[in-house]
């Protein structure tokens, strides 16, 4: 457990990052310079309130200075990319694949967080995570880089399809340039046939979503909702997933695998 909670350290601090890369990288800012600043005040933000989830505890959510509110997305962000750390080693193990692995789960909390607070995934996330992905396969994936290259086809190739015909079809754009860099992505990472299956949870849960935000009047039907972070979560699903949920699909049709 003490090997548990060690990497539950190391991904809150990792998340801290993050946050930077998400309010950053849409700025097209340098997420290495300057030192995190608060962005009410502009006051610098000392090493002891830049302590992982215990920081916004202390502070009770506000700027030591100006006592502006800070975002609940900080701590979150870095919970979740913690608590995914602890989820990819608990499941690969401590291995180089589960590195990789975590890797993309931050790739993942990263695109969230740009899509839903500015509607737009960074390329500077999802091409070098292209590039990563296909040779994490050729050297340390169990995939292998044919199958990882078919999953940047495949999974790219799929919503940029969707993308293509959806103006025809519907009379509007359908998805974004963002979300197919994204897939291509993931499917670099996880291959082709699991990148299908994110496709298909990320679709599953973001109409159940986006239905329920209609029907409760949150929202109107010609509304755009970022369509990025359903396909993180699919990716996810689909990275931990994937054996036992094709062998249920198998399962159901009473097909040989």
């Amino acid at each position: 457990m003490t090997l548990y909670f060690t990497v539950f350290l190391f991904g809150a601090v990792i998340g801290s990052f993050l946050n930077v890369c998400i309010y950053r990288l849409p700025r097209a800012e340098s997420v290495a310079w300057p030192a995190s600043r608060c962005p009410f005040c502009g006051q610098a933000i000392a090493v002891y309130d830049n302590i992982p989830l215990l920081s916004y505890l202390m502070l009770r959510g506000r700027c030591r200075s100006c006592r502006a509110s800070i975002s609940i997305q900080y701590p979150l962000v870095e919970a979740a990319n913690a608590i995914g750390y602890v989820g990819v080693f608990w499941m690969f193990g401590f291995t180089a694949v589960a590195c990789v692995y975590a890797a993309l789960v931050s790739a993942l909390i990263v695109v969230t967080g740009t899509d839903l607070s500015h509607t737009m995934i960074p390329d500077a996330v999802t091409l070098p995570g292209i590039v990563v992905g296909v040779l994490c396969a050729a050297l340390i994936l169990p995939i292998g880089i044919v199958d990882s290259m078919l999953g940047v086809l495949v999974a790219g190739g799929i919503l940029w399809f969707l993308a293509w015909i959806s103006p025809y079809v519907f009379g509007k754009e359908g998805m974004g340039g963002g979300d197919i860099k994204l897939m291509a992505m993931v499917g670099s990472f996880i291959g082709w046939q699991p990148a299908l299956l994110a496709i298909m949870i990320g679709s599953l849960v973001g109409s159940l979503v986006g239905g329920g935000l209609i029907a409760a009047g949150v929202m109107r039907r010609e509304h755009y909702i970022p369509f990025g972070p359903f396909l993180a979560v699919g990716s996810l699903l689909a990275l931990f997933f994937h054996q036992p949920l094709f062998e249920w699909y198998w399962s159901l049709i009473d097909l040989p695998r």
